[in-house]
């Protein structure tokens, strides 16, 4: 709730932000409030719940969250399309989009994601295509979408088969796990951008270009239904280190990243409010502030000079009535 986080179905159902009906919010002071409704519907003043959401502590303490409950599909299907080459796939997503089909997932993954995935886990990905989209309809209308998502994405090159419960559960899972178990250093660095899905071609194409020219590795998954991708550079180490022209290499590699995205018309971060600063200082915070923009000769940043409110020295106590779907964080 604090970073309004996201995931494999935001395309459908939106983040945490567009989940949440009320919150329970201690500020600096040590007064507690609440904000929001617990009504489905509730469009008078300020959205004070939605500023909160996505905060990070930094407006305040959540400490009681009012969600709202979504019901189950009743159907499920999932359609794996295996493409040649990795910007056929994302051409893919426009189509699905154009076929006005909107899947409750949509994941873009790159031959190295796959070969990854195979070598971790002793799945066959790579050997039926060198990318992946995977898609997933769900509810009454699924199996129609389904069907449209197939014909629109054999039209387009891919190898398509609709998988069994099963296999599309093991399909998911591996998604969820296509970042890899390595940890980001000074070595690796994932980013984490949107770009509108207009320009996802071209900055799937940019990205290619950029860690060609940079010599450095590249691997890319993306919740392709919004835009959202995780591009991860890489250098290869021999012995204790690297030497500082493969370093420099791999800091233009993410710079570029960042530089593209904004200028597609982008975002820095997809998946959470706000950005995050690598383990050795690297990445959005060594530009500029996370979130910062610029308006003529004017610059302006979301962050405040601290990110920290002071700790309250008292609750007060109110009363607000809460739904079975409350939950309360510590």
């Amino acid at each position: 709730m604090a970073t309004n986080a996201g995931g494999l179905r935001c395309a459908k159902y939106g983040v945490t932000r567009d989940s949440v009906l009320a919150l329970d919010v201690v500020l600096a002071d040590g007064s507690l409030i609440h904000t929001g409704h617990q009504t489905f519907k509730g469009v008078a003043g300020y959205d004070l719940t939605g500023l909160f959401v996505g905060s990070e502590g930094t407006l305040g303490i959540v400490v009681g969250i009012t969600v709202r409950l979504k019901y189950l599909p009743r159907e499920v299907h999932t359609v794996a399309a295996f493409y040649p080459v990795f910007r056929l796939a994302a051409a893919g997503v426009l189509a699905v989009g154009k076929a006005r089909v909107q899947p409750a997932i949509m994941e873009l993954l790159d031959r190295g994601t796959l070969a990854q995935l195979d070598d971790i886990h002793g799945s066959d990905l790579t050997s039926r295509g060198k990318s992946l989209l995977l898609v997933q309809t769900d509810g009454f209308g699924a199996a129609a979408e389904a069907e449209a998502v197939r014909q629109v994405l054999r039209a387009g090159g891919a190898t398509v088969t609709t998988e069994a419960s099963a296999e599309a559960e093991r399909l998911v899972e591996l998604r969820r796990h296509s970042r890899g178990a390595e940890v980001d250093d000074e070595y690796r660095v994932g980013e984490d951008v949107a770009v509108p899905r207009s320009r996802l071609v071209d900055y799937v194409a940019a990205l290619e270009a950029m860690a060609a020219e940079r010599q450095v590795h590249l691997k890319v998954v993306a919740h392709a239904g919004d835009g959202n991708l995780h591009p991860t550079f890489w250098i290869d180490r021999h012995g204790p280190g690297v030497d500082a022209g493969a370093m420099e290499r791999l800091q233009a590699a993410l710079d570029d990243s960042i530089t593209a995205a904004l200028a597609m018309g982008g975002t820095i971060t997809g998946n959470t409010a706000w950005a995050s600063t690598s383990s050795v200082g690297w990445g959005r915070s060594s530009r500029s502030p996370s979130g910062s923009f610029s308006a003529g000769s004017r610059s302006f940043s979301t962050l405040p000079e601290s990110s920290t409110p002071a700790r309250p020295s008292r609750i007060q106590s109110s009363e607000s009535g809460y739904s079975s779907a409350e939950s309360s964080a510590p």
